[in-house]
């Protein structure tokens, strides 16, 4: 019993160192990344890669067929002491520089890094990149100019950066940074810029200097003539001060009395314009007066309109029940005349006799309920009829209503508001009247127009004081046109032929008048008229 209880804690020891040594070899073999630096597992990895590189992760190495090794990421600086490039004016140039680069994070710069730079150290490094660094530095130089290459160093610089990183990635390293120290060239050109823009610097200066001056004695000058200036002005506008003040006082009485007789003239005005309202409002009253009578009017003829329809409905309803009653006498008689036959007629046997009952009973109760339902499908009918007839009278009877009385409401504002426009309802009449004015014209030429003149035959008599009838016929004609040329000049604005004019001018000149031509008579009427006749007659007569 002993033994097989030690055996069984051999055992149980034994899976626990076991499984005691499993975990602390999966343990070492489970690396983490730091942030700095770049783990690198190589052997037996990915199909189609050479290695797995994390950042910032961890991943399990498996013993046997996987190793690692770590990059690091820290920045490393290059100094570059180019001399002698050529630039594009074929001029040599120094160009002293440091560059800072490091290991990139991208994947494939990571990836890049692993294949060309896993193993090296530092040196090593900085010697592959200083070789780029030259060549693409050289490269830049010679495609710009001395004057683009110092005055414009942060073009220079781009150009450096997008020349050189393309090639830095190729090898797994990105351009951090890029400091120009110093620019020189031996043939001493840059040293010349130099000094000619110190020249030319000190000459802008003694220039500056020298405006300065100037503008110093010039502000001098000015402020003696301003103060000069300014104190003639402070005078004048002394003296002008005290004859405003006098004008001020006098047009301040002018404006107290204009005030005053305003004030009396706005006093009258009010008194007016309240008068005018009261009568405005009086006339408002009385058009309301006579839209509430006309509505009430339209709503007692729909009334009537409603009750005969009414009555119309009510002798539908009787004339039906009265079709029904009468109906039912007359099959209660038909009913009554068979059994009395039935009762006199001698039966054969009482079989037949009662076979021929039942058969006649049948036969008067349908025909009985077919002549109910006719009766009252009938009276139903008419009733639906005389009440559609009625609806449709009274629907009609209220739109024509309500039709009025939206035409005359609107008729009435529509009214008050030309009133209310024209100042009063007399010059409201006038403008009504002048705007009708063209159809009561053209009106007038239509009742003429159908006249056929085949003839004019003027039958000169003579008349008083030296004058003919034609003379007179025409004057008194122009006794009737003044009023309304008044009216048509002074409110629609319509010239007066000049002849007209003179006809009125010359109403109180009857020993002056003078006949008018036919052909002045032509212009007066709307629709021409053929005086050819006219014409002929009268040089006949002459």
């Amino acid at each position: 019993m002993t033994s097989a209880t030690t055996i069984i804690t051999l055992g149980v020891v034994l899976v626990a160192v076991l499984f005691a040594s499993l975990g602390l070899l999966l343990s070492r073999r489970y690396k983490r990344c730091p942030s700095n630096c770049v783990l690198v597992i190589y052997g037996k990895v990915r199909a189609g890669q050479t290695s797995h590189c994390i950042h910032g992760g961890a991943a399990f190495v498996w013993p046997l067929i996987q190793d690692f090794s770590y990059i690091s990421l820290e920045p490393i600086q290059i100094e570059v002491p180019l001399k002698d490039a050529l630039s594009l004016e074929n001029i040599r140039v120094n160009v002293p520089s440091v560059f800072t680069v490091a290991v990139g994070t991208e994947p494939e710069i990571m990836q890049n890094a692993a294949i060309r730079l896993l193993g090296l150290d530092l040196i090593s490094i900085k010697k592959q990149v200083e070789h780029i660094i030259f060549g693409q530095l050289r490269q830049v130089i010679a495609s710009m100019s001395i004057v683009e290459i110092n005055r414009h160093r942060e073009k220079f610089l781009q150009c450096i950066q997008q020349s050189l990183e393309p090639e830095l990635r190729k090898i797994g390293l990105v351009l951090i940074n890029v400091n120009i120290t110093d620019i020189t060239d031996s043939s001493g050109y840059i040293a010349a810029i130099g000094q000619k823009a110190a020249s030319q610097a000190v000459q802008q200066a003694r220039g500056d200097v020298a405006e300065q001056v100037k503008m110093g004695e010039t502000r001098v000058a000015e402020a003696e003539r301003d103060k000069a200036v300014q104190v003639a002005e402070a005078q004048k506008q002394r003296v002008i001060g005290m004859r405003e003040r006098e004008r001020d006082e006098s047009v301040r009485v002018a404006e107290l009395a204009r005030d005053q007789e305003v004030g009396q003239q706005q006093a009258a005005l009010q008194q007016q314009a309240l008068i005018a309202d009261a009568d405005q409002k009086k006339r408002i009253a009385v058009a309301e007066a006579n839209a509430t009578a006309i509505q009430g009017e339209n709503t007692a003829e729909a009334l009537v309109a409603k009750s005969k329809a009414d009555l119309q409905v009510k002798q539908a309803e009787a004339y039906r029940q009265g079709e029904i009653s009468k109906r039912e006498a007359e099959a209660a008689v038909l009913e009554a005349q068979h059994k009395a036959l039935a009762k006199a007629a001698v039966a054969e046997a009482e079989r037949i006799e009662q076979e021929r009952r039942a058969q006649l009973e049948a036969t008067a109760k349908a025909e009985k309920a077919k002549v109910i339902v006719e009766a009252e499908a009938e009276a139903e009918k008419r009733r639906l009829e005389a009440i559609g007839e009625a609806s449709a009278i009274y629907a009609k009877l209220e739109a024509e209503a309500k039709g009025q009385y939206e035409i005359l409401a609107k008729k009435g504002e529509g009214l008050q508001r030309i009133v209310e426009a024209c100042g009063g309802a007399e010059q409201a009449f006038q403008m009504m009247m002048l705007e009708h004015l063209d159809n009561l014209a053209e009106t007038a030429a239509k009742a003429i127009s159908n006249i056929k003149f085949d003839k004019v035959i003027v039958w000169e008599g003579g008349g008083q004081n030296g004058t003919s009838n034609v003379g007179n016929f025409l004057h008194n004609m122009a006794r009737t046109l003044p009023p309304m040329m008044q009216v048509m000049r002074d409110i629609g604005g319509v010239e007066i032929p000049d002849y007209l004019a003179k006809l009125s001018a010359n109403e109180d000149k009857p020993e002056q008048a003078k006949p008018a031509t036919p052909e002045q008579v032509k212009n007066v009427i709307s629709k021409p008229v053929d005086t050819t006749m006219l014409k002929e007659k009268s040089s006949s007569e002459q």
